[in-house]
């Protein structure tokens, strides 16, 4: 039995050693709900581990369920130069040049150059083809292409593929015509470079150059075939009745050339190291 005068002190112990053990309690509930062990107190943390499962659960449902909501607001397609679309397959808009792009086999393709799908074969708008030939007629050298004009490269060869169309005497001139046609029909293929050897020679100057160098940056088109999809036959397909027609007006004679144009360019593209 304690006496009166110890009694104060003997309280205040008492309290301190209360407030340790509530202090520790505490702090083992607050471990053993993160999951932590202490030693031997296994029981506690089998007491809060299932509280600590539901709670997280719980707070995960509440994540997902306010994402759906918020989702449930958001439109089904992304839009990216005020249009994009990425939800079907089909045409849609480049992410690079945000125009619009057809016949592209996979989606998301950006226009990159000598690598750009259907590089010669896809078509840029009408529109701002027209513009490049204006820019070109009016300032010349000076008219400014540049990616920063033009960012869809699409505008740059359709451009170039109306130039020549629009020649009043094509590249591979009407003299000219009925010996690359030759070439074409012709099987051996040692006897058909030599046709094209001399069918160069037909030529003019200006028109034998520009031919080289037309070729051999169509040439450098097909080293990327795996990236653009564009061969040597494809680009003759494209490039045969705009650098060639036939100086006849019979349309049925012009419609039965057409293969062999395509054969005409596709060789020259093929060869082009040997006959320039």
């Amino acid at each position: 039995m304690p006496s009166k005068e110890s009694w104060p002190g003997h309280k205040a112990s008492r309290a301190a050693v209360h407030g340790s053990k509530q202090e520790r309690r505490q702090h083992d509930l607050l471990i053993a709900a993160l999951g932590m062990k202490l030693g031997a107190r296994k029981s506690s943390v089998t007491i809060w581990q299932p509280l600590k499962l539901f709670a997280y659960s719980q707070l995960t449902s509440l994540v997902r369920r306010a994402t759906l909501k918020e989702n449930e607001h958001i439109p089904k397609y992304e839009k990216v130069h005020n249009f994009k679309v990425h939800t079907f397959r089909g045409p849609h808009w480049c992410e690079y040049c945000a125009n619009f792009m057809w016949g592209l086999i996979a989606q998301g393709v950006k226009c990159a150059g000598l690598n750009s799908e259907g590089l010669y074969r896809v078509s840029g708008f009408s529109d701002l083809i027209e513009d490049v030939k204006m820019a070109f007629d009016r300032d010349g050298e000076k008219a400014d292409i540049s990616v920063n004009m033009y960012e869809d490269i699409n505008i740059i060869t359709g451009a170039l593929k109306l130039y020549f169309r629009d020649l009043p005497i094509p590249l591979i001139t009407y003299d000219a015509y009925p010996k690359f046609i030759e070439s074409a029909k012709t099987t051996d293929p040692d006897e058909q470079l030599e046709i094209l050897h001399e069918a160069l020679k037909l030529l003019p100057p200006a028109h034998c150059e520009t031919l080289r160098y037309l070729m051999a940056h169509l040439k450098r088109v097909t080293l990327h075939e795996k990236e653009n999809l564009m061969s040597a036959e494809n680009l003759g397909i494209v490039f045969g009745p705009t650098l060639m027609r036939a100086p006849e007006l019979d349309a049925m004679a012009a419609l039965n050339d057409i293969r062999y144009q395509r054969l005409v360019v596709e060789m020259l593209i093929k060869n082009e190291d040997i006959l320039f």
